[in-house]
């Protein structure tokens, strides 16, 4: 059986507007919240970036839903011990399983900020190996102390600590990431619908690990104005290859978008009312043996969405 989520998109919304749809979510009848992590929005179209754990403290006093970080990079921008802390904080103000800290390698778009070089690809996986295990070890409320290839920890102990610890489910989308999160994770993160990608995290991690997903849509009446809005503002998300993990600034990403065509966008997401596309697109992660799959509305018309999901979409996926 496959749960249904909202994802927060950051790079959207402002602060007060992610709690206002928190709420929006929960009354529609979504079960839990993906919320993104990021220092930059991926084009100033996009135009916000509030700190996610801000509005995390602020969604454990709006709603009773549970929040995933979708995802957090843990090893450049934020130093594993200080994510520790904030994921352990986050998970008391929300309570016994309510919280779970999906971690990633990361982008240079928002870990290079502070002037480091950016590293290949399976450094970053080792950094993130390496932050994990320091902060499995911090969740656990004992002081840590730790010397390796990345990071040293000087008698560092967390005081604010739920009761059981942090889940960190890892993000994937490659064979050397899916790898690692069989190793690292508790459950794994993705954003395609690939049973064959869930099958083989599952066939190296074991078969009660959850596969936890996100797809973005774009409703509106008028399907030729939503496939304008997802180009607008989300062409990146069609962009080959590696680029979204290096490319450094928004304005980079801004000039790699022009080569998106608007029909390459109106292939890929789903725009416009009509209720089967929506259904059959989050029917696809369930079919592919995703446990959560959280879909998130591009662009501003907010209030209908939730009501064309709450009334056309998730009753038909409850049955």
């Amino acid at each position: 059986m496959t749960d249904y989520g909202y994802f927060l998109s950051c790079e959207e919304h402002t602060p007060q507007g992610l709690v206002e749809q928190a709420r929006m979510a929960e009354d529609a009848g979504f079960t839990s919240l993906w919320i993104s992590d990021h220092f930059h929005p991926w084009t100033g179209e996009q135009g916000q970036s509030p700190f996610v754990w801000s509005v995390i403290g602020a969604l454990s006093q709006a709603t009773s839903l549970p929040v995933q970080t979708a995802v957090t990079c843990p090893t450049v921008r934020m130093h594993p011990v200080v994510t520790a802390q904030a994921a352990a904080t986050s998970a008391v103000l929300l309570g016994p399983g309510r919280f779970r800290l999906g971690v990633g390698s990361g982008e240079a778009l928002n870990e290079h900020v502070l002037g480091g070089r950016w590293p290949e690809a399976p450094i970053r996986l080792e950094m993130l190996t390496e932050a994990v295990e320091v902060m499995r070890r911090l969740f656990t409320g004992e002081e840590v102390s730790h010397r390796g290839r990345h990071y040293t920890v000087e008698n560092a102990r967390l005081y604010t600590v739920p009761d059981e610890p942090v889940p960190v489910d890892v993000s994937a989308f490659g064979p050397a990431a899916l790898k690692v999160a069989a190793q690292i994770g508790d459950g794994l993160v993705t954003m395609a619908p690939e049973k064959q990608a869930v099958e083989r995290f599952r066939s190296l991690a074991g078969a009660d690990k959850p596969a936890i997903g996100g797809i973005k849509v774009c409703w509106g009446t008028d399907r030729d104005a939503a496939v304008d809005t997802a180009h607008r503002l989300w062409a990146v998300e069609q962009l080959p290859g590696e680029l979204n993990q290096v490319l450094p600034t928004p304005g980079h990403f801004e000039q790699a978008a022009t080569m998106v065509p608007r029909g390459k966008v109106a292939e890929s997401v789903v725009c416009g009312d009509d209720a089967d596309a929506h259904v059959a697109a989050l029917r696809a992660y369930a079919d592919a043996g995703f446990a959560r799959v959280h879909v998130g509305q591009m662009g501003r018309e907010q209030r209908g969405f939730f009501d064309f999901y709450a009334t056309k979409v998730l009753p038909r996926l409850a049955g």
